[in-house]
């Protein structure tokens, strides 16, 4: 068992204190006051009291960091940046669906360095640092060996309301025809890691910002996954299509999106 660095153990209790209150709510999903936050997005009070009970918690050790939040703005720091996404999954969430993620990662140069994702439904606790792997519950995690696509199960998004794109059920198209089926979880931080565990092979989809990923990068590149924008293009920060997969069936799921 790889022993979780400082950075890691702070995350971790942010991320257990806010997922506390939102276990909560989860059970109480009737009485959860919603307000619109422009069409098929939603924010709820839960998103924003979460959201502040990570920012509260992490001021204490990182009081002269630079934060960015889904749901505020900026909080100008120094170059330490710290990225939080206080549901990733929002629509799941207020549905009662279980697949959620609260995010937090650390961001120095431009890269990527530390970053957890924590599920408090099912209490999974994903993390990954530089160099050190990439984790869940204590168990060291690694991306599927499958090379033939037909054997994979690929995750996406979905595109709704003002999201969609004119060639998104082409895509879909190209890839489901050629492999075991498609999942849309709904969170894109559960998805990437769940690419990380080897349940899903690969995922691709498009629009995203960085707290949706940015845990979730690390964890695919520390368990031996690779990381790409759908175009074959290196993927960074400022990236907003991304294409994770075992490495196995990278090209051939880039070729399928290309030719569309």
């Amino acid at each position: 068992m790889q022993i979780q660095p400082p950075v890691i153990n702070i995350f971790e209790k942010a991320v257990r204190k806010a997922g506390k209150y939102l276990l909560r709510d989860f059970g109480e999903i009737e009485n959860l006051q919603i307000q619109s936050k422009g069409l098929g997005d939603f924010v709820t009070n839960a998103d924003l009291k979460t959201e502040q009970i990570l920012i509260d918690t992490l001021k204490y050790y990182y009081p002269e960091a630079t934060y960015i939040t889904e749901e505020s703005e900026k909080i100008i720091g120094n170059e330490e940046m710290i990225v939080i996404d206080p549901i990733d999954g929002t629509t799941n969430f207020i549905h009662g669906i279980p697949l959620v993620g609260i995010v937090i990662a650390k961001i120095i140069n431009e890269e990527i360095t530390d970053g957890v994702i924590y599920n408090p439904i099912l209490d999974d606790f994903f993390w990954a640092s530089k160099g050190k792997g990439s984790w869940c519950n204590n168990n060291r995690l690694r991306v599927s060996k499958r090379q033939d696509i037909i054997d994979c199960i690929i995750g996406t998004g979905i595109p709704h309301m003002d999201r969609i794109y004119p060639q998104y059920l082409k895509e879909i198209d190209a890839i489901t025809k050629n492999c075991s089926g498609l999942r849309r979880m709904g969170a894109a931080s559960i998805d990437l890691a769940y690419v990380a565990a080897g349940k899903l092979d690969a995922y691709w989809e498009r629009n995203l910002n960085i707290w949706d990923v940015s845990a979730g990068v690390l964890l695919v590149k520390e368990a031996g996954g690779r990381v790409s924008q759908p175009n074959g293009e290196s993927w960074d920060i400022h990236s907003k299509d991304i294409l994770v997969s075992n490495s196995n069936i990278h090209e051939i799921i880039q070729e399928k999106l290309e030719i569309i």
